[in-house]
């Protein structure tokens, strides 16, 4: 179950994004919240983005090992 601290402010989520050098303004991550990219819930008028959500954006990308690449892949270069 979530609880109040999971969610954020769509300022905290750029400030988040930005620390991880990606950089993307407030308004952006509402329409992503928006259209359902990101779960959210507004109140008062605000709208919050789960924490998990947006630090998840700016993990490490995962590596892939030569061997599991098609063996033909790079036959033309």
């Amino acid at each position: 179950m979530a609880t109040p601290s999971d969610w954020i402010s769509l300022a905290e989520a750029a400030r988040i994004l930005a620390a991880g050098n990606i950089q993307f303004r407030p308004e952006t991550i509402g329409r992503w919240a928006r259209s359902g990219r990101l779960q959210s819930i507004k109140l008062g008028g605000r709208r919050f983005v789960r924490r998990g959500q947006v630090r998840a954006l700016i993990a490490a990308p995962r590596s892939v090992r030569a061997g599991d690449l098609q063996p033909r892949l790079f036959e033309e270069l």
